[in-house]
């Protein structure tokens, strides 16, 4: 099972504002736009928390096409109308990435600050593909937080755009 992160940020580390909104990210989507399909080809599921449901849920139309898995204490079931395939389950990441390995997955893209973070602190992404904007925001839901012990990363590739942004892909040193 291979687990990976691709997610944009401020230059400070932020992935939302306070208020979970990415309204400055999404004025960058079009440079990345043929990045990001090239990686959700690669993948067979998504896992998210609740907080990204939620704003997923805004969004105009459901943006995934892949088995999606959202974990959650409280949630049990998608609101009428979402088309995609959502199971929602309350288990710890390396045993969420057993089960998904029984029911078949093969590359899950990891999703959400707090899930990012507990996958981290779990020892359970073995990828990460981080953009970083020209934007600072000074506040906001942090990519990282604490962890127990140092994760050591090798640099894969970066790549920069014109208008700023800047991707780099890190794999999990000794994987």
């Amino acid at each position: 099972m291979k687990t990976s992160v691709y997610i944009g940020t401020s230059i400070d580390g932020f992935i939302a504002r306070p208020n979970g909104e990415i309204d400055w990210l999404t004025q960058f989507e079009e440079s990345v736009r043929d990045q990001y399909a090239a990686f959700i080809q690669t993948i067979d599921a998504v896992v998210i928390g609740r907080g990204t449901f939620e704003t997923v849920l805004t969004y105009a139309s459901w943006p995934y096409d892949k088995k999606v898995y959202v974990l959650s204490n409280t949630l049990r079931r998608a609101p009428v109308g979402i088309s995609g395939d959502v199971t929602f389950v309350s288990m710890k990441p390396a045993e969420l990435l057993r089960d998904l390995s029984a029911r078949g997955h093969a590359h899950v893209y990891v999703d959400g600050g707090k899930v990012i973070q507990a996958f981290l602190r779990d020892d359970c992404i073995d990828e990460m593909i981080i953009t970083r904007a020209p934007v600072i925001l000074g506040s906001g839901i942090p990519l990282f937080g604490t962890l127990d012990k140092d994760i050591h990363w090798e640099h894969v590739q970066t790549r920069s755009f014109a208008n700023g942004l800047v991707t780099s892909h890190y794999r999990r040193a000794g994987r």
